[in-house]
């Protein structure tokens, strides 16, 4: 049976980001997923400060995790900017589904 982390980040793994069309996991914004007692904390950032899809994105990540996450473990999402995004952040096997090779 997977752990609490493995089974959020796979569920963040169903996110994409519309603009890209690859999920927020392989594209590097999910930068920190952590489960204990306290609850999940997931450290994530976006293409940029200015990404118009950035509520669209974190909706779509609270939806994911409705029904993974049990009930009455709190979930707190971090959007931190620091470090900033970069395509570097990008993993293999993403840049390849993307044409980057």
């Amino acid at each position: 049976m997977p752990s609490l982390e493995e089974a959020v980040t796979s569920a963040l793994r169903k996110v994409i980001d519309p603009e890209i069309g690859e999920n927020i996991v392989d594209l590097g914004l999910v930068y920190r997923v952590s489960a204990d007692e306290q609850g999940i904390e997931i450290d994530l950032t976006m293409t940029s400060p200015a990404c118009p899809m950035g509520e669209m994105i974190l909706d779509d990540i609270e939806r994911n995790l409705d029904g993974v996450v049990p009930d009455g473990v709190a979930v707190r999402l971090h959007l931190v900017w620091e470090p900033p995004w970069h395509p570097g952040m990008i993993l293999p096997e993403a840049k390849a589904r993307l044409g980057w090779t």
